[in-house]
């Protein structure tokens, strides 16, 4: 009997010592609502990422951690919501390396045309050494990259005509991003570059401020653009990686178990993002042609003359690069396409 007592009270000793154990761990976090500005909407995959990425913390840290996504640039376009994670004033910011050239140019390099072939390079290449070169550079301007997400290969539409080969750009009102390379290189295209934030793009398209974007397939189906673009042109002629950027100055302020928990569930969100990004892409180029958008190819002799057109874009912007990060990147890229 007492023997049975004993383990009895050895059983619930161990019950109590995991609850005490649990607590002690959740302990380690406060009570935190971290605001993400994001500008698509909740039903583009960044959404599916975010939700996987506040399921992992709330879990984690027994929700005490929550991630509340704005969607739509309602905290401010990528530039605006990029300073305001510098500041302190937002937590975090799903951006895409281009707005980020102005404050770190070597950024840059992930513009350049046809740098990437496929998503597998641009995984091998942002999930390791370069990817960690580049994240490295961004505590000293105020941010912290938790993860690489993407939004993908980038492709062209318009509402004038059929592009099929290099002079059918000519003459077009074309929406870029707020970034020199970009601008640079519709315009050596032949196109009117004109820069716009994200949240801007659809009216200007309405209105015919401009007659023609790039963007990935999820951005052109999400933001309802064939409502107001005619024709698609499968050009690929950027890929875009996202950075997950939280304020280093609230980051300082957090635990090391914190920072552990943010930088463990950015990459579950990471897996799902890119996942739901890549399965969505091919069903939203059907969903646009269904939407009635004409998609027109480029034959690989017309695609080798728009890369032979672009190739001066590297060369033109190489001394913001910076010879270090060119080397890097394309010495990477080398040696992955070697395997």
């Amino acid at each position: 009997m007492r023997m049975l007592i004993t383990r009895t009270g050895f059983a619930a000793a161990i019950a109590v010592t995991a609850v005490f154990a649990a607590g002690s761990a959740h302990a380690e976090f406060e009570e935190r609502t971290i605001r993400v500005s994001n500008g698509v909407s909740k039903e583009h995959p960044m959404g599916n990422g975010l939700a996987a990425m506040g399921a992992c913390t709330l879990e984690k840290t027994g929700d005490k951690m929550t991630i509340q996504p704005y969607w739509d640039g309602a905290l401010g376009n990528d530039l605006t919501a990029t300073q305001s994670v510098r500041t302190g004033s937002l937590e975090m910011v799903l951006t895409s390396t281009a707005p980020l050239t102005s404050i770190v140019p070597s950024f840059g390099v992930f513009d350049l045309p046809f740098l990437f072939n496929d998503e597998k390079e641009a995984d091998q290449v942002l999930d390791g050494k370069v990817g960690e070169w580049f994240s490295d550079k961004l505590p000293a301007v105020g941010a912290v990259n938790l993860a690489w997400w993407e939004n993908g290969f980038r492709h062209t539409t318009n509402s004038r005509h059929p592009i099929t080969k290099v002079e059918d750009f000519q003459g077009v009102k074309m929406r870029v991003m707020q970034n020199n390379i970009f601008i640079d290189t519709f315009k050596e295209l032949g196109t009117n570059a004109v820069p716009l934030a994200f949240s801007e793009i659809y009216s200007a398209l309405e209105t015919g401020t401009v007659d023609g974007q790039e963007n990935p397939f999820n951005n052109i189906e999400n933001m309802k653009f064939y409502e107001v673009q005619k024709y698609l042109t499968l050009t690929k002629h950027a890929y875009s990686p996202t950075l997950v950027l939280f304020s280093k100055k609230v980051w300082d302020g957090l635990s090391p178990e914190e920072q552990t928990v943010l930088k463990e569930c950015a990459l579950v969100g990471q897996k799902e993002q890119r996942k739901v990004n890549r399965e969505k892409s091919e069903v939203s180029l059907a969903n646009l042609k269904e939407q009635g958008m004409e998609v027109n190819e480029i034959t690989p002799e017309e695609m080798e003359r728009l890369r032979d057109k672009l190739k001066v874009i590297s060369e033109r912007h190489a001394a913001s690069i910076g010879p270090e990060t060119l080397d890097l990147v394309f010495g990477e890229l080398k040696r992955i396409r070697a395997d």
